[in-house]
């Protein structure tokens, strides 16, 4: 089909009825086959409720509240779990309730059985909304009288059938190589799914095969080319020209055509410091809904292989918005007032035009912290910005007040690196923006993006307050809660590690406190490493623009405090508390517009407010408002748009981006792990028979983890190759414990392993003990008990 039912869902209506003949122009089904399959496809979802619809050939949305929309996710066990869109309770899917639903599908679910006391409520796949897997990396393999294609993936609970042409491509020995097989036909009442052969992926061929291999893994390697278009120009209306301000731009990237980022520029201000964050002005130069608009929302983000880029960007658009030095450049930008505490005290969003002075990078950062106090001496490192040395200070004051005022806030500080291999290229820095993470690294103040990560996290915070007082809406992005009894394995993690650990009146701790506590602990690393896993990643959600008008008066904070509980869905009649805390852990990312295409879409909601955002109520009025400064919504009392603006407005902004995007997210985070994985175990190859040493980063009851510094590879002693004693789990301390000799193998021990195998296509190391000394194991005593 030319279509899933997630794309025929999309375009019907919540509270009109929508036209089949229009449907099928919206879908562009030309062909009486296509036509048919959409026949069947609406008849089924009236069937299931979903839809409705009537003998005059036309749809609605049906009246059954009981679907439930989900993403799943299986395990290579054979357990199948239903991931809420909304955040609720995992919904556990037994394999005869799958219907044919492979991991990753989004789908419909429909509730069988409550939740118990210590039981997940269980369900049955309803519907097929949209498939995530159109092509799989496997093995070929002739079992009977049949030629199947094994999945690599061993998620993917399925064995496909493949025609007999394809026995060309089935080795006796599967370690040299895989194919890329093409689904032609999903598994269907009792006929099984049917693929062919597109080509063969060598696993030794090099850097740039390994490449290709991980693209296809992730389903990203038929991107299409960008649509050529003509760019918009940016406005020169209500533009401030900041030539004169000087600039810096702040780099870490090694690729030539790694994606621009912001420029940033620091002063002293009223005993605290103000500063210019300056975005390139990306979403000013696309027509929303064009067909470079599809273009780019169907690529969704830069994507990072190491060694190179491939960017978000079409090269005539990356090229018009470049930030250069000493050239002028349009920008979209914040000026936000800080005191000396890291407290936002005033903010103004505006258009500008800016002209970056220079480029500082790690070089330059690390001569500047040696710089001797008072010293009139420059190092040779910065002479290219010896003028701009004293705003280099500014700007260090600024990144450490605001970092400091996040933790007081709190949020959940983690030092983790990534591995120092050179085949990582740009991966072995963070992106300045955070990724999917919902922690925050330490200040590095060698690190430019370090720095500039922590003031590109001020700039969506701003926005996301000023997206809350004028009522529009934003592209959020938000975690959910760590589940406690994950958080508190940890603490007692850290408590066996004698950690000082303050717990609350009911036992708890919370992420944040418990990351704190760690800092300057010999065992930090591997136990920021469990409190990694407990954390969720980061998702977007829409922040709406609310439909019930509210009459902007002088009365801002009674006004604001009303929109935020009905933007965030919770009772008016409530505390405002938890409305302020929900709205404080939301960023509206709206400054990476080369990286992430929901920062384009939340730019140009933003550019739209300042361009054509009401700032008096009629040309006759000589008095303006500045409709991007903080506090703007009080002295409004007209509307902000024009009825057909609105209406844009909210079309800029729809809850059908919000699956694509997250799931392009998804993928993107997958191919960044996959792609340093890979790279440690390319780095492992070498160690193959050689003793290493390592730290253990993880205990489970079928073994334990060991991490190999410096390219931070995990491999696996299991526990079967431990065959001087019998090894007990002590799950609660994080341990194994000999019966017999009473060694302990426990969380952040040293440890000397020999590398024994190293599987590259599933990246999994494994390693057998050397040496079992009182020095690599401490003796555990033998008045510990379970507890």
């Amino acid at each position: 089909m030319k279509f899933t039912v997630a794309d025929l869902l999309d375009q019907v209506p919540f509270d009109d009825s929508l036209e089949v003949s229009k449907l099928e122009k919206i879908l562009r089904l030309s062909n009486r086959a296509d036509k048919q399959s959409l026949d069947i496809a609406l008849k089924g979802l009236d069937r299931l409720g979903v839809l409705s619809l009537t003998e005059e050939g036309s749809i609605s949305r049906g009246d059954d509240i009981g679907m439930i929309e989900a993403r799943l996710r299986c395990s290579s066990k054979g357990f199948c779990f239903a991931i809420r869109d909304d955040g609720g309770e995992d919904i556990y899917i037994r394999d005869h309730q799958l219907n044919h639903a492979w991991n990753g599908d989004r789908v419909l679910v429909r509730i069988i059985r409550d939740a118990g006391r210590r039981r997940s409520p269980e369900g049955g796949v309803q519907c097929i909304l949209q498939r995530a897997t159109t092509s799989l990396l496997a093995h070929v393999q002739q079992q009977e009288e049949k030629l199947l294609a094994i999945p690599l993936d061993d998620r993917l609970l399925a064995s496909i059938e493949l025609p007999e042409s394809d026995i060309q491509y089935q080795q006796e020995e599967p370690s040299t190589s895989v194919v890329e097989v093409q689904l032609d036909r999903f598994p269907i009442a009792q006929h099984p799914a049917r693929a062919h052969v597109a080509r063969s992926l060598p696993l030794n061929g090099g850097v740039d095969a390994d490449r290709d291999l991980l693209l296809t893994k992730a389903h990203l390697h038929n991107r299409t080319s960008a649509p050529r278009t003509t760019l918009k120009a940016p406005s020169d209306k209500r533009r401030k020209d900041l030539t004169d301000q000087p600039s810096l731009l702040l780099s870490n990237w090694l690729i030539d055509d790694a994606p621009q980022l912001p420029a940033a520029h620091v002063m002293p201000f009223a005993g605290g410091t103000r500063l210019w964050i300056h975005s390139p002005a990306v979403a000013e130069r696309i027509n929303p809904g064009n067909s470079l608009d599809q273009w780019l929302c169907e690529q969704s983000e830069a994507l990072c292989l190491g060694n190179k880029w491939i960017p978000l960007l079409s090269p005539n658009l990356s090229k018009a918005t470049a930030f250069k030095v000493k050239e002028s450049q349009s920008a979209v930008s914040v000026c936000i007032d800080i005191d000396s505490e890291g407290e936002v005290l005033d903010w103004e969003f505006c258009l500008t035009q800016i002209c970056p002075v220079g480029e500082v990078n790690c070089e330059m950062l690390s001569a500047l912290a040696g710089r001797k106090p008072r010293s009139r001496a420059i190092p040779t490192a910065l002479k290219p910005i010896k003028d701009q040395i004293g705003q280099l200070e500014t700007l260090l004051f600024c990144a450490k007040a605001l970092h400091a005022a996040e933790l007081r806030r709190g949020q959940t500080e983690l030092d983790l690196l990534e591995p120092d291999l050179d085949s990582l290229g740009d991966l072995r820095t963070t992106e300045p923006c955070g990724g999917n993470r919902q922690w925050i690294e330490p200040l590095r103040e060698e690190d430019p993006f370090s720095i500039l990560s922590v003031f590109l996290r001020a700039a969506h915070a701003t926005w996301t307050q000023h997206c809350l007082d004028f009522n529009l809406p934003a592209f959020v992005l938000h975690a959910n809660d760590p589940e406690s009894g994950t958080l508190n394995d940890v603490a007692k993690a850290a408590i066996a590690l004698d950690v000082p650990l303050s717990l609350d009146e009911e036992g708890t701790t919370s992420a944040s406190v418990l990351s704190q506590a760690l800092i300057g602990n010999p065992s930090r690393r591997v136990l920021n490493m469990q409190l990694r896993q407990t954390l969720p990643e980061t998702h977007l959600k829409l922040l709406k623009n609310s439909s019930k008008q509210l009459p902007l008066t002088n009365k801002y904070e009674e006004s604001a405090s009303e929109i935020e509980k009905i933007q965030l869905d919770i009772d008016p009649e409530n505390d405002t508390s938890e409305v302020k805390n929900e709205a404080n852990q939301m960023l509206a990312p709206w400054c990476c517009p080369t990286l992430h295409y929901a920062d384009i879409l939340n730019q140009q909601v933003l550019c739209q407010l300042l361009n054509d955002g009401k700032d008096r109520p009629s040309v006759r009025q000589k008095e303006t408002v500045n409709v991007g400064k903080k506090g703007a919504v009080s002295r409004i009392t007209w509307p902000l748009f024009s009825g057909s603006l609105n209406q844009r407005l909210n079309e800029l902004l729809q809850e059908r981006h919000l699956q694509r995007l997250n799931a392009r997210r998804r993928q993107k985070a997958e191919l960044c792990r996959d792609v340093i994985a890979m790279a440690q175990a390319r780095s492992a190859q070498p160690m193959l028979d050689h003793e290493q040493q390592g730290v253990i980063s993880g205990v489970q009851s079928y073994g334990f983890f060991v991490e190999i510094a410096p390219s931070m590879v995990e491999g696996l002693v299991h526990v079967s190759s431990l065959n001087d004693d019998w090894y007990e789990y002590r799950s609660r301390q994080n341990r194994l414990v000999g019966r017999r000799n009473r060694r302990v193998y426990k969380l952040g021990d040293p440890v000397t392993v020999c590398v024994t195998k190293v599987d590259v296509l599933r990246n999994q190391i494994d390693l057998d003990v050397v040496t079992a000394s009182a020095e690599t194991h401490s003796p555990m005593p033998v008045a510990v008990s379970e507890g």
